[in-house]
């Protein structure tokens, strides 16, 4: 039985219209477009916002860190104005204040006659003992079960007379 056109439809078929039962190749081509342009716009969009952080780790910044951070909050709150605090921080050079301050720290310690570091370690923990009462420690504080020492009342120097200059 041989099938019939209706009278008023074309007897030529584009050619991106498939019969029954075949693959339909536009869409199978439109398919893989679409993935690829999926897949390049997100690399795109990763490498746009690891920007910040690729110039900052190429020239070795000290802030490093922080526009790290900005990155991964844009990235994931979609505010952009941390992507551009982090870009922004990335073309900056922020001034070394540490190395500076060691080397006055170690140059005062070498005058006061320490030994690099050591002067940090000489600072002394106050640290309280509960082993007398407190009726026995003059100037304690008793603080629950434990006595507290505290510390010396400074010595106050005696005032001086003012001394009248335009008598």
């Amino acid at each position: 039985m041989t099938e019939s056109l209706h009278p008023v439809a074309t007897h030529h078929v584009p050619a991106f219209i498939t019969a029954p039962g075949e693959t339909d190749v536009l869409m199978v081509v439109m398919a893989v477009v679409l993935l690829i342009a999926v897949l390049g716009f997100g690399i795109l969009f990763f490498r746009l916002h690891a920007l910040p952080e690729q110039m900052a780790h190429r020239s070795h910044k000290l802030q490093f860190e922080i526009v790290a951070v900005l990155c991964l909050i844009s990235l994931f709150t979609h505010m952009h104005i941390f992507w551009i605090a982090g870009l922004l921080l990335a073309m900056i050079d922020l001034p070394d204040f540490g190395t500076p301050l060691n080397r006055i720290a170690g140059s005062a310690e070498k005058l006061a006659g320490l030994k690099p570091g050591e002067g940090a370690a000489e600072a002394p923990v106050a640290t309280a003992t509960p082993t007398e009462p407190a009726a026995d420690v003059p100037g304690a504080a008793r603080a629950g079960d434990a006595v507290v020492a505290l510390p010396p009342k400074p010595d106050i120097a005696a005032a001086k007379p003012k001394e009248r200059i335009h008598a």
